[in-house]
């Protein structure tokens, strides 16, 4: 605690972040909570729906965290020319990723909801929903590149100050569409897919055109079309890694809610309700996450591995207090959510059970996202998170999941048990890794123009 200045960077860093993710997940509790004061059924529907989104925004994640575990080193060495090429390459993905959950969602509506739940009330008004906010997911790609961006070169207030200002603006939208206020009819679920779509539009442009500004960093568009063999080669070798555990992370917990979705409508309930709140607790591991790969990535890309080790052991200690934390926010959490959302006395018990499972998850979920996502990957050790997820994520707590889902018939909390087993089981695997030290890595090269 001696180091003054190393805490007062990571505050200035990851304070931010922290308060961004928290408004990103604010409108997903203004969602339920609005939703479910109106109907439990569009509050489910609408949380299994966004589920898709869900899959997206981590396959754009995976996408704009190698934009900054380069993009982070080579800031660094103040190597602007290959950050922009570094930028342009994660807009070309990002827009590919973005058109395919586009048609997806817009011309194939009834075939994903049918994924997630067999229920034919959750499914109608899952479609609804989704053939709105279906345009959004064309825009998100975009804005998350540029956000990005404004986060690895010292702009992380602007990139706040935007997404905030997105999330305000859903949220009002919301109260606004899903009650009709001011004299707007009432349109439920498609209210709140067209105050998301609303809220997208205005990000994307500010996003867009705060670049321009004086110390802004912005593609250059002639390199948008232009691959750097070398470079290209190097952001694949992070990227790929990180994609491969991306899409496992996503598509196992859009499992676990498909999982939820079958169980009937108030095991649904009462997930919505519990992920909801899982997400709010976790933007202050997210938060310091995200700081830890700036920090550790900045000192890496100038050749400073033993302050880069010393970094990474002092945010190795912080992830543990930050998951005490969280477990104690999140069991302080249920008494206010059991007056806030209306649920049905059955939805009630089985929110109370998954908070205290959720308890415990939130210590393993803590220390593996700042030291996987943050610490890790900032000096390009990726393939750590794909391996683990396949052995605990998919060898373990997918398959128990779904043999007590769909084979012997369970109790929904030892269902929903099994789908948080893995973050627990991961910790002394993560342990043993972090102190083989092979993420103390400079990933940088001298440029040669190509």
């Amino acid at each position: 605690m001696k180091d003054s200045s190393f805490y007062k960077r990571l505050i200035t860093l990851a304070l931010p972040m922290v308060f961004q993710d928290l408004m990103l997940a604010s409108v997903a509790a203004a969602d339920a909570i609005m939703l479910g004061n109106v109907e439990q059924n569009m509050m489910s529907a609408v949380s299994l729906a966004t589920q898709i989104q869900f899959i997206q925004n981590m396959i754009l994640f995976t996408v704009t965290s190698a934009v900054a575990v380069l993009g982070s080193q080579y800031w660094g060495k103040a190597d602007r020319k290959s950050l922009d090429e570094i930028f342009c390459l994660g807009l070309r993905l990002s827009g590919a990723v973005s058109v395919a959950f586009f048609v997806a969602t817009v011309f194939f509506p009834r075939q994903m909801m049918h994924i997630l739940t067999n229920e034919p009330d959750l499914i109608e008004l899952g479609i609804k929903y989704l053939r709105i906010a279906g345009w959004s997911y064309l825009l998100t790609g975009v804005s998350q590149c540029y956000l990005k961006v404004m986060k690895i070169t010292g702009r992380q207030v602007m990139s706040a100050a935007i997404s905030t200002t997105a999330v305000l603006l859903n949220i009002f939208g919301n109260a606004v569409f899903i009650f009709g206020l001011f004299g707007i009819k009432a349109l439920g679920v498609e209210g709140a897919a067209l105050s998301t779509l609303i809220a997208r539009i205005v990000e994307l442009v500010w996003s867009v055109s705060a670049s321009f500004g004086r110390k802004s960093i912005r593609p250059s568009f002639g390199n948008l079309f232009r691959r750097p063999k070398q470079l290209t080669k190097d952001f694949y070798k992070v990227f790929v890694p990180l994609a491969v555990a991306g899409i496992l992370w996503g598509v196992s917990f859009a499992s676990y809610s498909a999982f939820m979705g079958h169980l009937g409508t108030d095991t649904a309930a009462a997930n919505s309700v519990a992920a909801v709140v899982r997400d709010l607790v976790c933007s202050m591991c997210n938060g310091i996450s995200g700081a830890a790969g700036v920090i550790v990535g900045n000192e890496l890309g100038v050749g400073n591995l033993d302050r880069a080790k010393v970094y990474g052991v002092r945010l190795m200690k912080i992830s543990y207090v930050v998951g005490g934390l969280s477990t104690v926010l999140m069991l302080a959490s249920l008494p206010f959510l059991l007056v806030l959302v209306k649920l049905t006395p059955e939805a009630k018990k089985l929110l109370i059970g998954m908070m205290i499972i959720m308890g415990v998850y939130m210590i393993g979920r803590c220390v593996n996202t700042v030291i996987i996502n943050g610490i890790f990957s900032a000096g390009g050790d990726t393939a750590f998170d794909m391996y683990s997820l396949t052995a605990m994520t998919w060898g373990l707590a997918v398959p128990l999941a779904f043999a007590g889902t769909f084979l012997f018939g369970w109790h929904p909390l030892i269902v929903y048990a099994c789908t948080c087993v893995d973050e627990v089981g991961k910790i002394p695997w993560v342990m043993i890794h972090f102190k083989k030290y092979k993420w103390l890595k400079d990933l940088t090269r001298e440029r040669e123009d190509e």
